[in-house]
C-alpha cells in the first residue's frame, strides 16, 4: 500500500513539471505575440488584428494564474478556470465595442499587414495548441487553458479569412464581422469555462 502511494505521488509531481514547463512556454509565446499582433493591429486600422491580440493578452494572463494554481488542490484551479472564464467574458464585451467604434469611424484596414501579421500568429498558436494537447484532461485547470488555444486557432483562421476578403471588396466590413464573431466566441466560450468550473467548485466544497 504505501509503494502504491508513493508512486501515485511520484506520478502526480511528474504531471505537475510537465504541466508547469508547458505552462511557461506558451506563457511566453502568447506574450510575445500579443505585443506584435496588437502594435500592428493599431499599425493597420484592423480591429480583427487588435481582438486577436487582445486574445492573447488574456491567454498569457491566465497561463500565468494557472502556473500559480499547479501545485494547489481542486479548489484552486477550479477557481484559475472560473477566473478565466471571466476574463473571456470581459475580453468578449471589449471586442464588441472595438468592432461598433471602428465601424463608425469607417476606416478601411490594410489586408496585406493583416494577412501577414495573421499567419505569424497562427503559426504560434498550433505551436501552442500542441504543447498542451496532451493536458487537456488532466484537470479543469488545463482544459481551460487547453479551449483557450483552441479558439485561438479559430480567430487566427477567421482574421486571415477577413485580410483577403478586405483586400478583395476594399471595405472594413470583413474585417468588422470577424472582429463581431471573435467577440461571440469568446462570450461562448466564457459561459462554458464558468459553467465547468462551478461544477467543480460545487463538487469540492
Amino acid at each position: 500500500m504505501t509503494n502504491c502511494c508513493e508512486n501515485k505521488s511520484k506520478e502526480l509531481e511528474q504531471l505537475r513539471k510537465g504541466q508547469k514547463s508547458v505552462l511557461i512556454w506558451v506563457l511566453i509565446i502568447n506574450a510575445v505575440m500579443f505585443v506584435v499582433e496588437f502594435a500592428f493591429g493599431l499599425i493597420s486600422q484592423s480591429t480583427a488584428l487588435m481582438a486577436d491580440s487582445l486574445d492573447m493578452f488574456g491567454d498569457a494572463t491566465v497561463y500565468a494564474f494557472s502556473l500559480y494554481v499547479i501545485y494547489k488542490g481542486p479548489i484552486w484551479r477550479a477557481r484559475a478556470g472560473l477566473l478565466k472564464g471571466l476574463i473571456m467574458a470581459l475580453f468578449g464585451v471589449f471586442v464588441l465595442g472595438q468592432a461598433l467604434y471602428r465601424l463608425y469611424l469607417g476606416v478601411v484596414p490594410e489586408a496585406e499587414i493583416m494577412g501577414v501579421i495573421g499567419v505569424l500568429v497562427l503559426a504560434a498558436n498550433l505551436v501552442c495548441l500542441a504543447l498542451l494537447y496532451r493536458h487537456r484532461s488532466d484537470d479543469i485547470n488545463m482544459r481551460s487553458t487547453w479551449i483557450c488555444s483552441r479558439n485561438d486557432i479559430v480567430a487566427n483562421l477567421s482574421v486571415l479569412v477577413a485580410s483577403a476578403m478586405v483586400m478583395w471588396t476594399q471595405t472594413l466590413w470583413p474585417d468588422t464581422v470577424v472582429a463581431l464573431g471573435i467577440a461571440g466566441l469568446f462570450l461562448k466560450s466564457a459561459f462554458q469555462v464558468i459553467a465547468e468550473a462551478n461544477q467543480e467548485l460545487k463538487a469540492n466544497v
